[in-house]
This record gives C-alpha cells, sequence and structure tokens, in this order.
C-alpha cells in the first residue's frame, strides 16, 4: 500500500487523531482549537484533504485513520534515508549517533533490535 505524504501540521492533526480515534469531526475541532490553535475551518479542511488522499476515513462525521503511526513514521524514515543518506541506513544511523546522545539503556534497546532481526524477528 502506498502512503501518502502526510505535512508536518496535518502530521500534528494526525497525533491527535491516533491518540483519540474513533472520534468525531465535532471532537477533533474542539481538540485541534485548543492543542493547535486552528479555527473550525481548518480542522475541516484537513480532515477534507486528508481523507481524499487516503489517511483517514469519515463515516458520518466519526473519524478513524486508514494509516497508523508506525506507517507513517516509517514512511518518513524510508523517504528521508532515500532523499538525504542516498539509500544508505549505516549513513543516517552514523549522522544520527554523530549529533545525538544516546543513553546506555537506548544502546541496549538498539542492540536488541538489531539482535532480534538477525535471528529473524520483528522489530
Amino acid at each position: 500500500m502506498e502512503i501518502p505524504k502526510i505535512h508536518e501540521s496535518e502530521y500534528r492533526f494526525c497525533l491527535i487523531l491516533w491518540e483519540q480515534e474513533p472520534v468525531t469531526a465535532v471532537e477533533l475541532v474542539k481538540m485541534c482549537q485548543l492543542k493547535l490553535g486552528w479555527k473550525r475551518t481548518t480542522t475541516y479542511t484537513v480532515i477534507k484533504r486528508l481523507g481524499e488522499r487516503g489517511v483517514l476515513k469519515n463515516e458520518n462525521g466519526l473519524i478513524t485513520s486508514l494509516i497508523s503511526k508506525e506507517e507513517a513514521q516509517a514512511f518518513e524514515i524510508s523517504d528521508l534515508v532515500e532523499k538525504k543518506f542516498e539509500g544508505s541506513m549505516p549513513a543516517f544511523i552514523a549522522s544520527f549517533t554523530k549529533h545525538q546522545k544516546l543513553s546506555k539503556e537506548d544502546l541496549d534497546e538498539v542492540q536488541q533490535m538489531i539482535d532480534r532481526i538477525r535471528k529473524g524477528g520483528i522489530q
């Protein structure tokens, strides 16, 4: 399944949706006003656009996502690695770790992921 591009402001909207779904459009309007400072019309425009792109479904004012947070994040990382690091995951990781401090716990968790992948398991 092709994951549509979710722009930054749309992603912030989706974070609210993923946390609350299923949720009514009316409730989304209230939450977006409170958390994002959006007007009602802005929220309805984003609902319409994301619906047209297959990111969410609006059934009689009840909004649910068609793409999970994990799917959206995976797509964005893949797109970033492809565009900025010429498709090289090691180059991405080297750049990331060079500029980010990782705790011992973070390193242990990453190592556990690598070990599971090597054993043929899912992350």
